[in-house]
């Protein structure tokens, strides 16, 4: 029995999601809607019983994506990344300093409703409970306060 080389496009189609998946979209989803291209081929050829078949319809499928989808992807990407993520929305807020704040000594500060771990920013710091201060940047879940 041959090799059935539609087998191949699904294989690569699958690797190419995962690695996009695992790499946290590096590519712009780029690999994802173009690994999605080729199972989607290679479905078809399986259906078919052609890879000439398979081969065809993840080459026009990767051009349309190409020349139309791919300018979509991009401009909603573009979209999403106007509006402030949690994190920008903390830069440059004010927070009341609810334990001591020292360069080596992580302190907590209210910020809204919420109790952030904070540390000084370079060159600014200590602050002492009850001191106003203001986010410079944030870190995971550690602020960087002035």
């Amino acid at each position: 029995m041959a090799f059935d080389w539609t087998w191949l496009l699904i294989l690569v189609g699958a690797v190419l999601v995962l690695v996009e998946v695992a790499l946290g979209g590096f590519a712009g989803f780029d690999l994802v809607l173009i690994g999605s291209t080729f199972v989607l081929g290679g479905i078809v050829g399986l259906a078919t019983g052609s890879p000439a078949v398979a081969y065809a319809t993840a080459a026009v499928l990767g051009v349309v994506y190409i020349a139309v989808g791919r300018r979509l992807v991009r401009e909603r990407i573009a979209v999403s990344r106007k509006h402030a993520s949690n994190v920008d929305a903390l830069l440059g807020k004010q927070g009341l300093v609810q334990q001591r704040i020292g360069a080596h000594e992580p302190g907590m500060v209210k910020v809204d409703d919420e109790v952030w771990r904070a540390l000084p920013a370079a060159g600014s710091g200590p602050f002492e409970a009850g001191a106003l201060v203001t986010i410079a940047s944030v870190d995971g879940v550690t602020l960087f306060v002035r």
